[in-house]
């Protein structure tokens, strides 16, 4: 049940969670393109690009019980080529998303041994795009350190005790069929651990080599088998979710995910100061969701489309009066400001806007924390959570992340998609 805590966050807005939650789970487990173990660890290769161990432990488990090979679990080097060529748009989706074009697809697509095909591409784009939004969502509402990895105090839970968040909101928007769903969910991680560490166990003992075997018998001095843990380093404690400092000794931190990155010293640098000969202004006149991103991405991954834009739609939708009404302005006015000044951090402008509104909506200290959560968000911290949102409602924070997961799902989206528009054309 590792997606609790982005559940409970989401619940303030039970209209949205159920948006969310049917999208996720189109994703992840109904009929598409990728097989369900590639989609979970596609899921860990964006995850990995933010250093998100909420993410990342969460999709090695559900990598597991689609049957995927633990040996991925090693790192980039140990999978299929064809899913490690992903990499180079994995990574620049994740922090220059304009730096992608048709060449990248082409590469992707060509003919060989291991070529994706558009529909294929189209669900991995999405996936990605989905991730890399959702740790920016993870680390603004501090999920990433919530009570289970021993964080931050300043973020209280929906629920209090054991009661479950769907019990909280069963009347208030949240249908039967989640309820049963995600009780569901829970339930199989937990009754499914043991018997995945004794796979694990297994399928090690039978693969490893003499070194590593030799390593192993170290490791037995107090009479436990431990063998699993050579091959999924990061899950080591009991319930495979290990908070940093972990008292058996286990490397933990950033450096635990470093296996499922090339590159990682690669991050944002602001549009602004690009070099003459990188991409130009990406103008939504030219190329949008609602008239081209949508169809593209529906015709290739049936019906995924108007899931993503009823998400959009929905996140629009939610009401936000009071910030709007602390700012001096109306809630549309107040949020199209947020989105236009985080597309415009990725390039995406919007002819019909003056974004001298920007400044004039957004204070300083909440334009640095948009930034920071959208852009870099493994920096994100609670003395920045702190230093804004004491005004408002934590509903109301939670709005924001909102904005933010979804603003930066379309940015990075338009930009794939347009590049696979150019590379049909």
């Amino acid at each position: 049940g590792r997606l609790e805590a982005v559940t409970q966050q989401m619940g303030y807005h039970p209209q949205y969670l159920d948006s969310f939650l049917k999208t996720q789970h189109y994703l992840m487990h109904m009929d598409g393109p990728l097989p369900f173990d590639c989609r979970h660890y596609i899921a860990i290769m964006a995850a990995a690009r933010h250093h998100c161990h909420y993410l990342v432990n969460l999709h090695v488990l559900q990598f597991l019980q689609a049957g995927g090979d633990p040996q991925w679990l090693r790192g980039l080097d140990y999978i299929p080529p064809k899913l490690r060529n992903l990499n180079e748009i994995n990574k620049i989706l994740a922090h220059r998303p304009w730096l992608i074009t048709k060449e990248h697809i082409e590469k992707l697509l060509k003919i060989s041994e291991w070529s994706w095909s558009l529909a294929e591409l189209v669900h991995a784009v999405v996936l990605l795009a989905h991730c890399h939004a959702l740790a920016s969502f993870v680390f603004g509402c501090g999920c990433e350190q919530d009570e289970g990895l021993g964080g931050r105090g300043s973020l209280k839970a929906l629920s209090s005790g054991n009661q479950c968040f769907c019990e909280a909101t069963a009347g208030n928007g949240c249908s039967q069929e989640l309820l049963r769903i995600n009780r569901k969910r829970s339930l199989d991680s937990c009754m499914e651990l043991d018997s995945l560490r004794e796979r694990m166990q297994r399928i090690h003992m039978e693969t490893e080599g003499r070194e590593e075997m030799r390593l192993l018998q170290q490791d037995r001095e107090d009479g436990k088998v431990q063998g699993w843990r050579a091959a999924v380093p990061h899950l080591d404690s009991p319930t495979g979710l290990s908070p940093p400092g972990d008292p058996d000794g286990a490397v933990t931190g950033a450096t635990n995910l470093a296996c499922y990155m090339q590159d990682p010293d690669f991050g944002y640098q602001d549009f602004a100061r690009r070099d003459e000969n990188q991409t130009q202004v990406f103008r939504v006149q030219d190329y949008s969701w609602e008239d081209h991103g949508f169809s593209l991405v529906n015709r290739l991954y049936s019906d995924i489309g108007h899931l993503l834009d009823e998400k959009f739609r929905m996140v629009d939708g939610l009401q936000s009066t009071a910030m709007a009404k602390r700012q001096g302005c109306e809630p549309s006015v107040f949020k199209r400001g947020i989105w236009n000044y985080i597309h415009c951090m990725f390039g995406i402008r919007y002819d019909d806007y003056d974004y001298a509104e920007v400044n004039q909506l957004l204070e300083r200290v909440l334009k640095v924390y948009i930034k920071t959560v959208t852009c870099y968000p493994e920096k994100t911290n609670a003395e920045m959570f702190d230093r804004f949102w004491k005004q408002f409602k934590h509903s109301e924070k939670v709005h924001v992340n909102l904005l933010i997961l979804e603003a930066r799902m379309q940015a990075e989206l338009l930009y794939a998609l347009q590049a696979i528009t150019q590379y049909m054309i």
